[in-house]
């Protein structure tokens, strides 16, 4: 069984910068489809990043291309959000998720995603 677990959320002033990390445990392929989602109150979870991480191969939300950046780390199935110049309007509990089996072709796809996370709170103070 897949687990995810974040961390790294916080408080930061806009223009500011923070870095979310999302371990998978239990994942037993060789790469990963893994990806951020966020959700803001009232508002729908919305797809921002995703990577495959045999490839290396990312995927961005227009909201957040240029500012964040995800990235495959040297542990095995650990990737990282670095958001930076965050706006107000990011502020939105962040979700890991993966897809798995992980199939690049259906990577950045965000219906696909079928594991989740538990969350991690950013709130960006304007």
């Amino acid at each position: 069984q897949v687990e995810l677990m974040e961390s790294g959320g916080g408080s930061v002033q806009a223009g500011g910068s923070l870095t979310l990390s999302c371990v998978a445990s239990g994942y037993t392929y060789s790469s990963a489809c893994m990806g951020w989602f966020r959700q803001a109150p009232g508002k729908e979870r919305e797809g921002i990043a995703a990577i495959y991480t045999g490839s290396g191969t990312t995927w961005y939300d227009n909201a957040v291309s240029g500012r964040f950046t995800i990235s495959r780390e040297s542990a095995r199935n650990t990737v990282s959000l670095r958001m930076n110049n965050l706006e107000a309007g990011d502020s939105a509990t962040y979700i890991c998720a993966a897809l798995s089996p992980p199939s690049e072709s259906r990577c950045g796809l965000w219906d696909a995603f079928t594991i989740w996370g538990q969350g991690t709170q950013v709130t960006v103070a304007s």
